[in-house]
């Protein structure tokens, strides 16, 4: 687990903060969404306040991104730890994608890996 660093915080409220205008929403939408106060909000996006997991996860989810890009911008999760989100992250992260743009993508992907996840059966001569 990485250490939190000022830094990674305003970066992660920063990458909300794009975020959220580039789905179009407001702070107040934004924070309704994720069941958390609007001045709470402004407080992440503004990295003066540091948020949990759990509120991370609510923030994801109503960005509709996945928790895990938030917590790897956030510092709590190392992306190679777990190199299967390190596609979704570079999907998510990337501002010139819309929503749609990028489910449809990480769909695709997982598609192309999904059947390498399953164990292939041993043939026998």
């Amino acid at each position: 687990m990485a250490t939190f660093g000022k830094d990674q915080w305003e970066s992660v409220g920063e990458f909300i903060a794009d975020r959220r205008r580039a789905a179009e929403l407001s702070l107040r939408q934004l924070a309704e969404r994720a069941g958390v106060s609007n001045p709470y909000l402004s407080q992440i996006e503004r990295g003066l306040r540091k948020p949990s997991a759990e509120v991370l996860q609510q923030v994801a989810k109503a960005l509709q991104v996945s928790a895990e890009v938030l917590y790897i911008r956030a510092g709590i999760l190392d992306p190679d730890d777990d190199p299967a989100t390190t596609f979704e992250h570079v999907v998510s992260a990337d501002p010139r994608l819309n929503e749609r743009q990028r489910k449809i993508l990480i769909d695709l992907y997982a598609s192309f890996v999904e059947p390498f996840d399953v164990a292939e059966p041993t043939k026998e001569k």
